[in-house]
């Protein structure tokens, strides 16, 4: 039987919270979606806070997954500890809070979704994603697993959806808010994408005011970070895969304005 699973893209600030509030219901239905997850990390432009991540779960999400900004705003650490749909980076220390992988039963199959972070140019201090993966894959059995590897370099990403082959259902890439063009399924069936993308404002750096993101490259103090305002996009993919063989067989790229 087949399955629609949707990922979508870091949130980001309160304009791109509201529009996947206002897009994601109406997609899941004419999508036929199962399953969906969404990466929450933005929200408050750096972190979320904890009416964030209920709204994000309320718009519809199964699973939220975080990255690097995962305590940018300490509140978040009670939930995280809390409920079983809120997960961190796996490799993460063992002394964070909360958890990087997680089990959902959906009646007729089982869903796990981990969420990684990549060392690349990003977090150093982590735990190697790639052994990290092999032990969590270890544990358990799953109709279809689930990556969300939040990492900077396109290289990493790449490197661990082929390492991951074969293994999990689908493995998609978070983190540098822009959409890429390689959406497919690798050779042993594992459905891949290098970057989602973001739901937040069209005209925007990253979701961030343009003018803002410019004094930075300018050498000015661009201060707090200010999300852009204006019309916004919810960017991700939708990953057909086969509860026969735990793979994917299609993946089609998304964004609703």
């Amino acid at each position: 039987m087949l399955y629609h699973i949707l990922a979508v893209g870091d949130v980001v600030g309160e304009n791109g919270l509201a529009h996947l509030e206002r897009c994601l219901r109406p997609l899941q239905r004419q999508k036929n979606v199962a399953f969906t997850v969404v990466n929450g990390e933005n929200a408050a432009g750096v972190g979320l806070t904890t009416q964030q991540a209920r709204r994000i779960y309320n718009a519809g999400a199964d699973a939220v997954t975080l990255g690097n900004h995962t305590f940018g705003k300490m509140q978040i650490t009670e939930l995280l500890d809390e409920v079983p749909w809120l997960l961190r980076p796996a490799n993460f220390t063992g002394r964070a809070p909360g958890r990087g992988a997680a089990f959902f039963d959906l009646g007729t199959v089982r869903i796990r979704v981990v969420n990684l972070i990549g060392r690349c140019d990003l977090a150093w201090g982590t735990d190697n994603p790639f052994t990290r993966a092999d032990a969590i894959l270890s544990e358990g059995k799953a109709t279809f697993t689930l990556v969300d590897f939040h990492a900077e370099a396109t290289s990493e990403k790449l490197a661990m959806g082929y390492y991951l082959d074969g293994r999990v259902s689908a493995l998609w890439g978070t983190h540098t808010h822009v959409p890429t063009a390689d959406a497919r399924v690798f050779p042993k069936g594992t459905g891949y994408v290098t970057d989602l993308g973001m739901c937040g404002a069209v005209e925007s750096v990253l979701g961030i005011e343009p003018r803002q993101s410019i004094e930075t490259f300018l050498g000015g103090l661009p201060g707090r970070y200010r999300s852009a305002e204006g019309p916004c996009k919810l960017e991700g993919c939708l990953f057909t895969l086969d509860s026969d063989t735990g793979l994917c067989t299609a993946v089609e790229r998304l964004d609703i304005r």
